[in-house]
């Protein structure tokens, strides 16, 4: 897909881009450039867009719980010692 620059600098997405990145008229977007000369163009997204996309644990988790979970993972991560 191309665009052509017009005299004020400006350059139409492609309708196929829009819809991908899910932009409609007024959004804002945000363009990185990598270090390698290569250039993003990203939906700048508002905090109030994020709310909601990570769950709630469905209980709670008790000390005794953590606890068990630490022992177990601390005795899995230590080396045997004794034969080689």
């Amino acid at each position: 897909m191309q665009s052509t620059i017009t005299t004020k600098g400006q350059a139409t997405i492609p309708k196929a881009i829009r819809e991908h990145l899910g932009l409609k008229a007024g959004d804002q977007v945000k363009f990185f450039v990598h270090p390698d000369g290569s250039v993003v163009l990203l939906p700048k997204i508002s905090v109030t867009a994020l709310r909601g996309i990570v769950k709630a644990p469905g209980q709670a988790v008790g000390i005794e719980e953590m606890n068990e979970a630490i022992a177990a993972g601390a005795s899995a991560d230590m080396p045997r010692r004794g034969r080689r």
